[in-house]
């Protein structure tokens, strides 16, 4: 199913939204996606070994500041095919935000052998190993062309 989307601050909708009145074509909503979905793909690839980044923060600098939900679509759909270094991406507390206990602890125990210190209850220091890129990444994803 198609939808219309609408921006709101920066921030992309789908039609019926009530943040706003503001309507695009369903082509102009796909191209935004598609143009969010590769910024967002890009930034998670950037991420250096023994670093961390936030949904949300990865989600602002890929052009969509309340887009944190949508990156973690991108990780669960796209992170085997692209390889993606998706055990260095936290929640915005700077915790493991993983539910389910195998996943949780593959990324706690991928993380602590790049030298992350993670604590018992899944707490990553940001002040020490967050990720602040000041630029978003000029990297293409090859093959992303067809998705």
């Amino acid at each position: 199913m198609k939808h219309k989307q609408e921006e709101v601050e920066g921030e992309w909708a789908c039609a019926g939204d009530s943040r706003t009145s503001l309507s695009l074509s369903t082509e102009e909503c796909e191209k935004e996606m598609r143009a969010f979905t590769l910024r967002a793909v890009s930034v998670i690839a950037s991420i250096p070994e023994g670093k961390v980044m936030t949904y949300g923060q990865i989600a602002a600098l890929a052009g969509s500041p309340r887009g944190a939900r949508q990156v973690v679509r991108i990780l669960h759909s796209m992170s085997k095919k692209y390889k993606l270094p998706w055990h260095r991406v936290i929640n915005g507390k700077g915790k493991i935000g993983l539910q389910d206990e195998v996943s949780y602890t593959v990324q706690k125990m991928q993380l602590e052998a790049e030298g992350v210190q993670v604590s018992w209850d899944g707490t990553i220091d940001l002040a020490n190993y967050q990720y602040i890129p000041e630029k978003l990444p000029d990297l293409l994803m090859e093959g992303m062309e067809g998705e």
